[in-house]
């Protein structure tokens, strides 16, 4: 009898220490999930403002803080070619209150640069693919190339002669043309501009043969005639420009499954509870299926794919490995500073104008 007494405290107390965890468990719960969101919501952007990703995140602001019923506030983090604020977002609080809108530059970055401050499979939950845009190769309005045919057949026959331009070394255009010509044996003499604008103005002015850049970037010049476009990198004909062919429709086997298209996507940071981050992924792809908001977006030169979580998923696998492979492919690795880099386009964008006049 005394020892059915001695025991019984001892069952009593293992109850009530799993009654006080449960309870513990029952009163954060609602404070982590079910009371969510319970202040300002930040996206974080990796680039300055008026860029892609900057834009798709501020169409996107508005009718999320009404569906959420809270702010929702942008945060430009740029620097390091988008890694200082993918970087941030990544080490972000997993509490629901911070996302990230980036654009390929998550997919490329990884294998362009030496290091990095983040693991795309590791440190981030793919929500939402908002939309998609292809490159354009183009040449200035005068240009005696016509075609992209007649393209091949001047750099072949001028190896080393023409040049080429993008919006930098490292972007999607750069590396979709790279591997076009590591694909076509060609040999084009790059000249590094920092950034798209001056790129452009050295296309139309005619001083580069080649520029390939994103098609929203320069659809207004190809419309306007100061710019002609010989073809496009999408994976479909871009509703604008009906008439330009596909990489994939030139009949020229070695470019079949070229396919380049910029990707403006939200992430969230891994660890996010999976209530919240399906709750944003619902929330903004009924944002996307709004007509008024897929003509905002359109008309930033973007087409809207709204590709959920798992095929989100399934594209950024892909689009890791296809980024590593050109990357690694054309030579271009271990690129530390992308301070380094503009200062070295824009001292190369100088020098170019000098010999031009």
């Amino acid at each position: 009898m005394s020892r059915l007494t001695h025991k019984l405290p001892v069952a009593l107390s293992k109850v009530f220490v799993s009654f006080i965890s449960t309870l513990l468990l029952t009163i954060h719960a609602p404070a982590w999930a079910s009371d969510w969101p319970n202040r300002a919501i930040t996206l974080i952007v990796p680039f300055a403002a008026g860029g892609g990703s900057d834009t798709i995140a501020r169409i996107l602001a508005g009718p999320l803080s009404e569906s959420l019923k809270v702010p929702v506030v942008v945060q430009n983090r740029a620097g390091a070619g988008g890694n200082i604020g993918i970087g941030a977002a990544a080490k972000s609080a997993p509490d629901g209150y911070t996302f990230l809108v980036a654009s390929s530059a998550l997919l490329i970055n990884p294998s362009l640069y030496k290091n990095v401050p983040y693991d795309p499979l590791k440190d981030f939950v793919p929500l939402v693919n908002v939309g998609v845009a292809p490159d354009v190769m183009i040449v200035p309005a005068d240009s005696k190339i016509n075609t992209f045919a007649d393209f091949v057949e001047q750099a072949k026959a001028s190896p080393g002669k023409l040049n080429w331009t993008s919006p930098g070394a490292g972007t999607a255009p750069f590396l979709v043309t790279e591997n076009i010509m590591t694909r076509l044996g060609l040999n084009l003499v790059h000249v590094p501009f920092p950034g798209a604008g001056p790129a452009t103005l050295a296309a139309i002015g005619g001083q580069v043969d080649l520029y390939t850049a994103n098609i929203g970037s320069v659809l207004a010049q190809i419309k306007a005639g100061k710019l002609r476009a010989i073809a496009q990198t999408g994976g479909v004909r871009w509703p604008e420009l009906p008439n330009v062919p596909r990489l994939e429709e030139l009949g020229v086997p070695a470019l079949m499954g070229v396919i380049s298209e910029n990707n403006q996507s939200l992430y969230s940071p891994a660890a996010v509870p999976a209530d919240i981050t399906k709750r944003v992924a619902d929330e903004v792809q009924a944002i996307l299926r709004r007509p008024d908001i897929a003509e905002k977006i359109n008309k930033s030169g973007l087409g809207v794919v709204n590709e959920g979580p798992a095929e989100f998923q399934n594209r950024v696998v892909r689009e890791l490995k296809m980024y590593k492979d050109v990357i690694e492919k054309i030579g271009i690795k271990d690129r530390k500073s992308t301070r380094l880099n503009s200062s070295h386009a824009n001292i190369s964008y100088a020098v170019f104008c000098l010999k031009k006049k």
